[in-house]
């Protein structure tokens, strides 16, 4: 799978590998890629397209993304039930920030692909016992044994048959009804009816306002398709690069690469090396590509990334995911805007304001406090007002389910709470009332930034 640019599949391979297990059995790591080589893609290159295409919308302030779901899939929690509580919340999040932003709001789950994740070491004492880093389902298992902890190249069997389940059920609720605005609404309703919601009734009102005016003006779902049926888009990180090469197709319209694993993959800060194996990998396919960008990502090494993976500075093809954490936004972003700007790269800038802000509770569970969260999405809009640049979107860890996770929101979950209902394998996700909670606030600093641009354009 040759590109002009010299871009092979499996040229990753001959680069520095990071984050990535070594598979004892090697025979079996091959038979395991050939079979995945063998099965339909995930995603279709129509819909890859149509997402780069929404993606330089919101570069250009026209769209907003918001990308969230899991940290990291698991194979035991998997069923219908998880899929469509993550669904719809998500859905409800887009209502509340397509009112505020008032441009249109793209969907992209953390959802059918996010199995595997990068960990701080390879190895880690559990019980006195030092056994491998569980690294997601798709290398191997979390209970703390040996045979547990060996990665395993079957697991990418299941987890590509979950993902192809889990699209087949998302493509259902995105365009059979389930999506519906009115519907989706209501659920929120309930939200801001809480005794300690009140400060959201007010936007949650106009909102039923705006609705009951169309519906009195004859759109509905069934006479408007927008209102009825919505694009939804899944996304992982492209960490394990077999699978990934395994799920690689060329789009026959274009005759260029696509991977078919997800619509949008996105490097992470800690695989970002401009010629490791990862960059390589993803600068070849076609599809829109996420970069994690941390506290350690200077200028000069931005530069050069985005001029491996986006040479032809096509935009809504590269999205810059900052995660800094809370009180150091402004320290860092401003110098990645600089370069961004040196280089007059077409990009969209989007706020992941979760791994910046993990902390160790007194009770040893790991969290992430809703209040710095919050914090740091402020911070990103305040930066880029003051820098006269875009804000294109938001990056969460989250669940439907009603989880005790991550501290404070309106239910004021306590560190005391956590053990209550704490299931994530890796990281602290914020649950359904507190996502909820962050896209009322969000909106509302999209709200004013709309108000500040009327204000600047007169």
């Amino acid at each position: 799978m040759d590109t002009a640019g010299g871009w092979d599949k499996a040229g990753w391979r001959d680069r520095p590998r990071v984050q990535m297990p070594d598979y004892p059995d090697a025979d079996q790591l091959t038979a395991v890629e050939a079979q995945l080589a063998r099965f339909p893609p995930l995603v279709f290159a129509g819909e890859v397209r149509r997402l780069r295409t929404q993606l330089a919308a919101a570069s250009r302030g026209e769209a907003f993304l918001l990308q969230g779901g899991d940290c990291a899939e698991s194979f035991a929690e998997f069923s219908a039930d998880n899929i469509r509580d993550t669904f719809k919340v998500l859905l409800q999040m887009a209502v509340v920030l397509t009112f505020g932003a008032k441009v249109p709001v793209i969907k992209v789950g953390r959802m059918a692909g996010q199995f595997a994740k990068p960990r701080s070491a390879p190895t880690e004492v559990i019980d006195g016992v030092e056994l491998p880093s569980y690294r997601g389902d798709i290398i191997n298992g979390f209970d703390a044994t040996a045979q547990a902890r060996t990665p395993d190249p079957a697991r990418m069997l299941q987890a590509y048959t979950q993902a192809a389940a889990s699209l087949n059920l998302l493509r259902a609720f995105s365009t059979g009804g389930f999506a519906d605005m009115h519907r989706v609404h209501a659920w929120t309703l309930g939200f801001a009816e809480g005794d300690k919601a009140e400060r959201y009734r007010a936007l949650s009102d106009r909102i039923s306002d705006a609705l009951s005016f169309m519906e009195a003006a004859g759109i509905t779902g069934e006479t408007a398709h927008e209102l009825k049926a919505v694009d939804f888009y899944t996304s992982h990180e492209a960490l394990l690069l077999e699978y990934e090469q395994a799920l690689a197709r060329i789009d026959s319209t274009t005759g260029l690469p696509v991977a078919g694993s997800g619509h949008m993959l996105w490097i992470g800060d800690r695989t970002r090396q401009p010629d490791g194996a990862h960059v390589e990998f993803c600068r070849g396919v076609q599809n829109p590509i996420g970069l994690k960008c941390g506290p350690t990502l200077d200028g000069a090494d931005l530069k050069t990334l985005i001029a491996r993976l986006n040479p032809d500075n096509a935009p809504g093809r590269l999205t810059l995911i900052t995660r800094f954490g809370a009180g150091k936004v402004a320290e860092h972003l401003p110098r990645l805007i600089r370069a961004v700007r040196e280089e007059g790269a077409h990009v969209t800038w989007v706020c992941d304001p979760m791994h910046g802000n993990t902390i160790k509770a007194a009770s040893g569970f790991k969290t992430r406090p809703f209040d710095l969260v919050l914090r740091e999405v402020r911070e990103f809009f305040a930066v880029h007002k003051s820098e006269g640049t875009i804000p294109g979107g938001v990056h969460f860890e989250m669940t439907g389910q009603d989880v005790t996770e991550c501290t404070g929101g309106v239910r004021a979950v306590t560190e005391e709470n956590l053990c209550d209902r704490y299931h994530t394998a890796c990281d602290p996700r914020l649950n359904a009332s507190q996502s909820l909670e962050l896209a009322f606030l969000v909106a509302e600093e999209l709200s004013d930034r709309r108000a500040d641009l009327a204000a600047r354009t007169g």
